[in-house]
């Protein structure tokens, strides 16, 4: 059984620093039997980077928010990736975005600046929104027992790289309810996909991650984890995009011509 101090252990030595802008997707169940259950793994991650880091957990809603269910409060609606997320919620101090299917809850410094703004936005992952801002804090991302196919920053950057098929052709209308209780409608492009979900195949991403050095993979508890740097990982996939616009439409491996000279 896993302690405070072993998690806090292996968060170092993974190489994660406490002055680190750190966003986090998480299975709980990959990391096995933890004394203190799962607020121990988020005791971990907070006392290790509460005075001069940022901890960012993702907080999504995409999964029942629609046309029909069309409305978001960031008070009372649950998370639909994962039970730390749902803890984390709770904890005091942690703010949630506004965004309405890919809200990010944070905690640390700049939490209230880094959440702001995400209500203006009308896609998933705008380069100006909380994923965007990813990029410009030179964050890291941790996949924390659980693989690159839950890369939401990869939706971003195809986003921001313009590739087609990937959003809704019309807007779905969307209600945000603000922390001082006013009402926002939002028109928003979701999510689509029409040749199947995308993301299933972005983990072919790995191999030259880990080639170039923009990943690194460790152990956190039981769980199998690759700590990201996510300008080198946006630069890389940007580049990749640029040769093969339809590069995640199939799960083939990336050539090795493209990483290895």
């Amino acid at each position: 059984m896993y302690t405070k101090h072993d998690l806090m252990d292996s968060i170092i030595k993974i190489g994660i620093l406490p002055t680190d802008t750190l966003l986090v997707h998480s299975s709980m169940k990959a990391i096995g039997e933890v004394e203190g259950g799962a607020d121990t793994v988020l005791d971990a991650f907070i006392d290790y980077m509460h005075e001069d880091g940022l901890l960012i957990f993702p907080t999504h809603t995409w999964e029942q928010i629609n046309d029909e269910y069309n409305v978001y409060n960031p008070l009372t609606e649950p998370s639909c990736v994962g039970l730390l997320t749902n803890l984390f919620l709770k904890r005091p101090g942690v703010i949630r975005s506004l965004h309405p299917t890919h809200s990010v809850a944070a905690l640390g410094r700049d939490a209230a600046e880094y959440t702001s703004g995400e209500e203006q936005f009308d896609t998933p992952c705008s380069r100006y929104g909380c994923w965007g801002k990813l990029y410009d804090r030179k964050a890291k991302i941790l996949f924390l027992g659980c693989s690159l196919k839950k890369n939401t920053f990869i939706h971003g950057v195809e986003e921001w790289n313009q590739i087609p098929h990937r959003l809704m052709d019309k807007p779905r209308q969307l209600k945000i309810i603000a922390y001082d209780g006013s009402i926002i409608d939002r028109p928003f492009y979701s999510h689509y996909f029409p040749d199947g979900d995308v993301s299933y195949n972005y983990d072919k991403m790995l191999i030259p991650l880990l080639h170039y050095g923009v990943a690194t993979k460790g152990m956190i508890g039981d769980a199998e984890s690759v700590l990201c740097d996510a300008i080198g990982m946006a630069e890389i996939t940007t580049e990749f995009l640029q040769r093969n616009p339809k590069l995640f439409e199939d799960g083939n491996p990336i050539s090795e011509d493209w990483y290895i000279n």
